[in-house]
């Protein structure tokens, strides 16, 4: 067999009494780098105003990060609801978000309005930018954060694509590959595809978005990562449910997508802010 990228053999660290769980790591991780990104460039546009905003992306993310976490677990949950429900299901794996499980749909959504929420109690008596402004200071740093999280799904041996004979096919170790996978070792990295397509996007809305009109560079986040997500879909063979020959992942990459685009054209007719 032909070189290719190893599966990680621990999914954990134990530090004497203390578990630590590599996929919770890289959210972690994730959501600070967001942060951080985020704070920094709202920093810039408010030194370009003459505003102070510092501070304003951490104040935002203790209500964002928790909402958005929840968002990602409800849309696993609602999906994938025989993990959980019924005589097969156990409720109790809800908590254990570790585990993988995170729908960015339901982040985003959830996220963005526990956002909204936040930023608007802070803005009373402040002058603060518009909200769409505050998401284009965001969405480099989500793109960023998916990237990492993505790796996380790497330490879990999970999520990954069709069986794939070549130099960077993903080594599965037997006890993580489907049913009637059995007999093949490597598969399609998706983690990787997706990790590389949101670090390139997020570089592009870094090095273009000051051109762009506000919001329109969280407007081509949604739509960006949703068409690269559409394709990376199709060649997952997790277990998912299917509509119409499409797997659900799928129709909601193309809602999104056609949402992503509708703002981005009615954006035009904005003035810049």
């Amino acid at each position: 067999m032909r070189s290719s990228i190893p599966t990680p053999t621990l999914s954990q660290i134990d530090i004497g009494p203390l578990t630590f769980h590599i996929y919770a790591l890289c959210i972690i991780a994730g959501i600070a780098i967001a942060i951080w990104l985020g704070d920094r460039r709202l920093r810039s546009y408010g030194n370009s105003t003459g505003v102070d905003l510092s501070g304003v992306v951490s104040e935002v993310a203790v209500i964002a990060v928790p909402a958005g976490i929840i968002g990602g677990r409800l849309y696993h949950v609602v999906t994938t609801p025989e993990l959980y429900f019924g005589s097969n299901g156990d409720l109790l794996t809800i908590l254990k978000i570790w585990q993988g499980g995170l729908g960015i749909w339901g982040a985003i959504a959830l996220g963005v309005l526990g956002a909204f929420i936040s930023y608007r109690r802070i803005a009373r008596g402040k002058t603060l930018p518009s909200f769409r402004v505050f998401l284009d200071a965001l969405a480099p740093g989500l793109l960023l954060a998916q990237a990492i999280g993505r790796f996380g799904n790497w330490f879990n041996a999970e999520l990954f694509g069709r069986p794939l004979d070549t130099w960077w096919a993903l080594e599965i170790p037997y006890k993580f590959r489907p049913r009637g996978y059995g007999l093949f070792e490597t598969f399609h990295p998706t983690f990787l595809y997706e990790a590389l397509w949101t670090t390139l996007l997020a570089a592009l809305l870094i090095k273009f978005g000051g051109k762009l009109k506000g919001g329109s560079t969280f407007y081509i986040y949604v739509a960006g990562y949703s068409l690269a997500r559409f394709f990376i879909e199709a060649v997952r063979i997790d277990s998912a449910h299917d509509l119409l020959g499409l797997r659900i992942n799928q129709w909601t990459s193309i809602f999104v997508f056609i949402l992503g685009m509708v703002l981005i054209y009615r954006n035009q007719g904005k003035k810049k802010v």
